[in-house]
């Protein structure tokens, strides 16, 4: 059988020869723009390999500056140095410093001149106010002579030298078997329970009055004794923390200052692996799941926003809370600082707008997909309109119409149908949206004088 070459088909179709040259300078011209685009591809994987680390490793990396007050309960095992061992496993700086005399008060603390010294450099982002373990457990009288008028002066102390340093009760625990000593005198203190319970009481009163937050130290240690009763968290007194009581604090602390998951902590303080576990895992149900119940007296920076569209116009509308300072981004580069921006965007499409809303050092970002369809539903003028909201629309989504809502579908911009109901008759409905993922939709609704349409987007 013979085989056909390059010259046996130029022979047999006279015109191939010039395809054939094409096809070739195509297949070079080809191979170059492919050459061309794998470098080029290359490069930008590169590119966004190198950023991603770089941004993972700016998100991982936090450094905070502590100044820690109290006295023993601080002191022992070096809670402020365990902590920040904590830090550092996870890739997180702690620079601290400590005024922990032992059994000192608040009321010696607020005229100790090493404390004032230190608390007046301002340069604090937290200071943690540890009292006297008995004094926030006695009757109410003398914690009102005792313990709340001091913490007060500590506290504005604080605030003085610098308003942006947060103040953290370290909410301690009840001594092993009570406080023996003090029975007779005031009949709670007499068992574990009591004791404890009395402490929690005062330390969130006192965090309350402060606008402070609270490390719940002491409810770590009764969830631990509840769970484990053979893991020692008290030593040999009864009163001071063992290395897994300190272990305990320090993750709740970690949790507090850095706002993570104690439980991803690659660090066991020399204790048996089982117990570390079981402490972190004790610790993120109790306080990381839960920051925001231990911030609730200084909240922390929520950000949320709704919007009104005319065209490519959006007024935005800045419903932040616990936040005095903004970023607004666009999603097309643009940007601004300003509370409630009004931006025109160039042409319709898809954009993401981030919101970031700022107290001092904390911070707290909303990501928002908008739809601008220039002249679309956006500018559509119902003569008679149906009011929904709110828009954007976290859960329940509310319409009201002068005349009856005589059918209402929701389409994402798929086209795909996620709600439809042609019976309401009814001139006011809701449309439970929670389950909804985050997005825009359309809404298509009928009433007897016609057909609206509206957008609207779901928030987290």
């Amino acid at each position: 059988m013979k085989v056909i070459g390059k010259v046996d088909i130029i022979q047999l179709f006279p015109k191939s020869n010039y395809l054939l040259n094409v096809f070739s300078k195509n297949v070079v011209t080809l191979r170059k723009y492919y050459n061309t685009m794998k470098q080029l591809f290359t490069k930008i994987s590169l590119l966004i390999t190198i950023l991603f680390s770089l941004s993972n490793a700016a998100q991982a990396a936090d450094t905070l500056k502590v100044l820690f007050i109290g006295n023993s309960y601080t002191f022992v095992n070096d809670l402020p140095g365990l902590i920040g061992n904590i830090a550092s496993a996870n890739g997180d700086y702690l620079i601290s410093a400590s005024s922990t005399p032992g059994g000192s008060t608040f009321q010696q603390h607020s005229t100790n001149p090493a404390t004032l010294s230190l608390i007046a450099q301002g340069n604090w982002d937290y200071v943690v106010l540890q009292e006297q373990s008995q004094i926030p457990s006695f009757p109410e009288s003398q914690v009102q002579s005792d313990f709340y008028p001091y913490a007060k002066i500590l506290d504005s102390l604080i605030k003085a030298a610098n308003p942006c340093t947060k103040t953290v009760f370290y909410m301690t625990w009840g001594r092993k078997n009570g406080d023996p000593s003090n029975c007779a005198f005031f009949p709670p203190l007499c068992t574990y329970q009591g004791m404890d319970s009395m402490l929690q009481l005062r330390y969130t009163n006192v965090a309350d009055s402060n606008n402070a937050i609270i490390s719940p130290v002491a409810r770590v240690w009764r969830m631990l004794r509840r769970v484990n009763p053979m893991l020692e968290l008290y030593s040999a007194d009864e009163s001071h923390p063992s290395l897994s009581g300190s272990f305990a604090a320090a993750c709740s602390f970690y949790s507090i200052f850095y706002k993570k998951d104690p439980g991803k902590i690659p660090f066991d303080a020399g204790l048996p692996a089982p117990d570390a576990t079981l402490i972190r895992a004790v610790t993120k149900q109790v306080v990381f799941d839960s920051l925001s119940y231990w911030y609730r007296f200084n909240p922390l920076p929520k950000a949320s926003l709704t919007f009104a569209i005319t065209g490519t116009t959006v007024a935005f509308i800045n419903t932040s809370k616990n936040s005095d300072k903004y970023t607004w981004l666009f999603g097309d580069g643009k940007m601004d600082s300003v509370k409630n921006p009004t931006y025109t965007y160039a042409k319709g499409g898809v954009y993401s707008v981030k919101l970031i809303a700022r107290k001092c050092k904390d911070s707290d970002t909303l990501i928002l997909p908008l739809v601008i369809q220039a002249n679309s539903v956006n500018a559509y003028v119902n003569p008679h309109p149906v009011t929904i909201y709110p828009n954007p629309v976290e859960n329940t989504l509310h319409l009201t119409a002068p005349d009856e809502i005589q059918s209402l579908y929701i389409y994402d911009f798929s086209g795909k149908l996620m709600y439809g109901s042609s019976e309401i008759a009814a001139k006011e409905f809701a449309v439970d949206m929670q389950r909804f993922p985050v997005g825009t939709y359309q809404i298509s609704l009928k009433t007897a004088k016609g057909i609206d349409h509206q957008l609207v987007t779901k928030m987290r």
